[in-house]
């Protein structure tokens, strides 16, 4: 026998070590709100270990040849946009290029040097692979499923919302992505806060935070806002960081949209 354990009810209990199944425990476990029965320290012991699927968030970059030019593109791009793309996860799709092994564990090298971290590598040949990089991922954009049509019958289209409505402002360090449309915002969006959409983005308030629309390869998409002082604007890609807007459009409503690979930004009153 231990010492003794003062519980929550303030008692003083024994510390004793027992063996279960041939697991050992901590018997002061059961006197946190009163005594556990013999079986329901057996039963906390043997849970299973419990597995979840879950969905993050992260940046896509796709290198492109020359690889030595590219890596200053994103270098300067760095510079433009601060921590926007150096912190964040992200992932690299190599189906522009085609790379060896040894050639893609020197990229991912230059760009962790830079504080870019790779969490995944995307479109590459599984030998080109394993040990020392990232794992293969890949994204639900682009999958098609090629169904015989004789053996599934015809079902009328799931016809869900094309428009996420947020009727709170969006806090600085939180991150919204909605990638099957609009997000229209009845509120400001804080500096440090992130707002990804499939479509346009509409915003009645400040805009001080980051915003990317058109994430799904929409070039139609566009952004619009009651009164800019934005970190971040992009749509399809293409962004603008708050060094590179026009100052005389600061405080107004204005909106942005795609010019070929331009994005341009004008006034609304």
């Amino acid at each position: 026998m231990a010492d003794g354990l003062v519980t929550s009810r303030g008692r003083v209990s024994p510390v004793l070590d027992v063996e279960i199944n041939g697991s050992k425990c901590d018997a002061t476990q059961a006197y946190v709100d009163g005594p556990l029965t013999f079986m329901e320290t057996k039963a906390a012991i043997q849970q299973p270990t419990r597995f979840a699927c879950r969905s993050y968030m992260a940046l896509v970059l796709m290198p492109r040849p020359p690889i030595i030019e590219w890596i200053a593109e994103i270098d300067q791009k760095i510079k433009d946009a601060g921590s926007f793309f150096a912190g964040p996860p992200v992932v690299l799709d190599l189906s522009a290029v085609t790379l060896s092994k040894s050639a893609i564990v020197h990229l991912v090298a230059e760009l962790e040097q830079r504080n870019v971290r790779i969490i995944g590598l995307e479109n590459v040949d599984p030998g080109s692979t394993g040990s020392g990089l990232p794992p293969l991922v890949r994204s639900s954009r682009g999958v098609n499923a090629k169904i015989d049509a004789t053996e599934v019958p015809m079902q009328e289209p799931c016809r869900g919302a094309a428009t996420l409505l947020l009727d709170k402002p969006i806090r600085s360090g939180q991150s919204i992505f909605f990638a099957d449309g609009d997000v229209t915002v009845l509120g400001s969006v804080a500096s440090g806060a992130e707002l990804v959409a499939g479509g346009s983005i509409h915003i009645y308030g400040t805009l001080r935070g980051r915003v990317m629309a058109g994430s799904n390869g929409n070039a139609q998409a566009r952004i619009f806002c009651s009164k800019i002082d934005a970190e971040l604007l992009a749509i399809d890609g293409h962004y603008l960081t708050a060094d590179s807007m026009d100052k005389g459009l600061r405080d107004r409503a204005v909106q942005a949209w795609l010019e070929g690979n331009a994005l341009k930004i004008a006034a609304l009153d």
